[in-house]
């Protein structure tokens, strides 16, 4: 057991986690906020005041200097052509081609985010010789936008701008408006805030003004936007086409940046490349994630509906079989287990089976666990005592011990009914079968804990169970409760300490040595879980990481033939997909949920996460049913999703990261308490049942 405390529990990767996770908040509110669904400014409100008569003269250029209103437009036959939007990666090429064609100039009105999209656009504006203009970051309303939009719409794309082509600009045109006089209201306040900061604020002249007047037009990075600027191009009353700053003979609002403010303009573009290509990653995910869960509720369902209505006829072990009464030996590994110890070779003794032996290896307990079990005046019980080797090496002495041809694997926290016995090992009449998997259920369910870890025994191990049956591929017979042929064990070499979750490896070996493993619903175990979330934790950890060890053992079983490479195949994809790729996917379903809860679409959300929510219900809900157990527990099956999943997906990260930076994980035992056999004494039915016994 000490290989597997060579090294203590990583801890690096969680401070790595606790970084990344501030980044992935970030990055999805950035990226709701650049699509106006965090903080939203999309709309222009209706205007409830008029733009000041000292504004109102039609001109499309206006300047605020020291709080005197000034506007301007464009001499007599030339005409400041205006692009709103973009650079699109299509239309901004096209326009551009154009206008060097016509040896023509004209103005960029550019959004932020797109700057950062495609900044090669942008140098290209600029080395053409056209002038750049701001259209704010994200095309939000500055008017009915909230200060801190405004002030990030207007910084964020200067920041833009320096990254992508090295320039800051003074010109600004304002999104939803047209002619200078829809520069009213809440839009005219924002106008006033922009020029207080030193920009020129460009409108557009109304359409009706020919262009032998002098004109400002604006046109969309569009097909429609091409083809009116063209007609525009070919008009003969235009002497000139020029930049808005050079029709009205000012100087260029474009100035340099310093290398400080192109870098930072280079980390947006950076920052937003990463954005967009984790919230692509995480929506793929999500797709991914809601995929999967889906398949794998369907596939349960579909081949627990098989297990129940034609298994029972044609698997090996069928009851058409001979029945199994041959002498069997029971294996109870036990390290202070002095909590329930007594009420688990006690239940064993109860048993309906005929001929039984029941070997107890106290395996170094500093308790009274062994002087218990040697209390029990029973000449079934053999109590072997040896210094702590592990449950392996428990195993292994208790299976060099054995007196019989079948043997039951248990826990020492486990109580088994009457008839569980020796339902257990009849699948085993059949002479391909080296190994039963017996049904587990909880004992401690009283509490909420309990509640979440029995519905996942019966809805996720339990169904697992029936499924794996079907397709030939059983990973696991529960250390619980399990039945096994001596020789298959002898065979494969005894239970082996290679990895922290022995059962499961123990199953793998005896598949690939040719042994086929089936599920027995009717031998019915219970076992206590545990009581804290610490010892979930340390306890599901365990597992995870054994059965990582197991799979990684094993591997080669898919390239083999025969039964071993239908498990191979079957089983470890299984696992890979369902077990390890989707709660490393799954998360994303619970972030996504909240992003759009708060951000997006409320009602849609919800309708999504309901769906999948009675999807599960119904699928526990027909598990409980195939197990025979009541159906009031599926209560607590919404709020197993808050808590309880979210644990068991840290300790899939947890485990898998531990296994790929090569740790060793120590062993991690439960603290007993005894109550394995609670549920089943709060049954009336079993009371009596156990009492006749």
């Amino acid at each position: 057991m000490s290989r597997h405390a060579l090294r203590r529990d990583p801890r690096g990767h969680w401070l790595l986690l606790l970084l990344f996770l501030p980044v992935v908040i970030a990055a999805l509110v950035f990226e709701g906020w650049t699509n106006h669904e965090v903080d939203d400014a999309r709309n222009k409100r209706p205007c409830t005041t008029p733009m000041p008569k000292a504004a109102d003269t039609g001109d499309p250029v206006l300047r605020l200097n020291d709080g005197t209103i000034q506007t301007a437009s464009m001499p007599p036959r030339t005409a400041a052509l205006t692009f709103n939007g973009g650079p699109d990666p299509v239309w901004t090429p096209r326009v551009l081609d154009l206008l060097r064609k016509h040896r023509a100039q004209a103005t960029f009105f550019i959004y932020g985010s797109q700057a950062t999209r495609h900044p090669e656009l942008v140098r290209r504006i600029r080395a053409e010789g056209h002038e750049i203009g701001s259209y704010t970051y994200t095309g939000g309303d500055l008017g009915s936008a909230s200060p801190l939009r405004s002030k990030m719409e207007l910084s964020l794309t200067q920041t833009a701008l320096a990254g992508s082509a090295g320039v800051n600009t003074g010109l600004l045109r304002l999104p939803h408006t047209t002619a200078a006089d829809t520069l009213c209201g809440e839009s005219w306040d924002a106008a006033v805030r922009s020029a207080e900061q030193g920009y020129l604020i460009v409108a557009a002249d109304r359409k009706s003004r020919k262009p032998s007047q002098g004109v400002v037009r604006q046109y969309s990075n569009s097909d429609l936007g091409y083809h009116e600027a063209e007609q525009l191009l070919r008009n003969r009353n235009v002497e000139r086409f020029t930049t808005v700053t050079d029709g009205l003979g000012r100087p260029s609002p474009t100035t340099t940046v310093s290398a400080s403010e192109r870098l930072r303009g280079e980390g947006l573009i950076w920052a937003r490349m990463l954005g967009a290509f984790f919230t692509s990653a995480m929506a793929w995910a999500l797709v991914a994630a809601g995929g999967l869960s889906l398949l794998r509720l369907i596939l349960l369902l579909m081949f627990a509906r098989m297990h129940t209505n034609r298994l029972q006829r044609f698997r090996p072990g069928s009851p058409w079989l001979r029945e199994v009464n041959e002498p069997v030996t029971v294996l109870v590994p036990a390290h202070n287990e002095e909590a329930g110890i007594e009420s688990t070779v006690r239940s064993l003794l109860a048993s309906t089976h005929p001929y039984l032996q029941v070997i107890v290896i106290d395996d170094g307990s500093t308790d009274a666990t062994a002087d218990i079990a040697e209390r029990i005046q029973d000449p079934r019980v053999l109590v072997i005592r040896q210094g702590n080797t592990g449950k392996p090496g428990a195993l292994n002495t208790g299976l060099a011990h054995a007196r019989s041809n079948i043997v039951v694997m248990v826990d020492a926290d486990t109580v088994f009914e009457p008839e569980a016995l020796h339902q257990l090992v009849q699948p085993l009449a059949h002479p391909a079968i080296g190994a039963v998997s017996g049904n587990t259920k909880v004992g401690n369910r009283q509490k909420l804990l309990g509640k979440w870890q029995h519905l996942e025994y019966v809805f996720g191990f339990n169904l697992d169970r029936r499924m794996f049956e079907v397709l030939e591929c059983m990973p696991t017979v529960p250390g619980a409760i399990g039945a096994f042929r001596r020789d298959a064990l002898l065979g494969i070499g005894g239970v082996s300490e290679d990895t922290l979750a022995e059962d499961t490896d123990l199953t793998m070996a005896l598949w690939r040595a040719g042994w086929r493993v089936v599920y027995e619903e009717t031998a019915i175990a219970w076992t206590e879980v545990p009581e804290t979330l610490s010892q979930l934790w340390r306890q599901r950890y365990r597992w995870c990481y054994g059965t990582l060890q197991s799979m990684w053992k094993h591997r080669r079983a898919a390239l083999e033939v025969g039964p071993a490479g239908r498990f191979g195949r079957r089983g470890l994809s299984y696992l890979t997909l369902f077990q390890i790729a989707l709660p490393f996917a799954a998360p994303v379903v619970d972030v996504f949920f909240l992003y759009g809860l708060f951000f997006r679409h409320p009602l849609e959300a919800l309708g999504v996460w309901l769906g999948f929510l009675a999807m599960q219900m119904v699928t526990a809900a027909y598990a409980l049913r195939l197990d025979r157990e009541p159906l009031r527990e599926l209560w607590s099956l919404p709020l197993q999703l808050f808590v309880y999943r979210q644990l068991l997906y840290f300790v899939i990260i947890q485990s898998v990261v531990t296994a790929l930076l090569g740790n060793r994980l120590k062993w991690q035992r439960m603290r007993r308490s005894g109550t394995a056999d609670q549920h089943l004494l709060s049954e009336p039915v079993r009371q009596r049942t156990l009492s006749s016994k």
